[in-house]
């Protein structure tokens, strides 16, 4: 893959990323204020810290094989 679309893929990675955010933290104000069940609003928001550890703590990656590594 060359420089410019891994660039490209970061970036829509990013977007799409801040659009759940955006999107997750409005049903967490609406939750909020229509019931303030806190039930709702622990799941809301561990949901939110998946998508953030998935995206960009790049979690997956520790139970994947280095690609740089030679095979013996």
């Amino acid at each position: 893959m060359m420089d410019s679309e891994k660039k490209r893929a970061a970036y829509q990675r990013g977007v799409m990323t801040l659009v759940i955010l955006a999107v997750l933290t409005a049903v967490e104000y609406w939750v909020g204020v229509a019931s303030g069940s806190v039930v709702w609003l622990f799941l809301l928001a561990l949901l939110k810290a998946v998508v953030i550890v998935q995206n960009f703590m790049h979690i997956a990656r520790l139970w994947q094989a280095p690609e740089h590594e030679e095979s013996h």
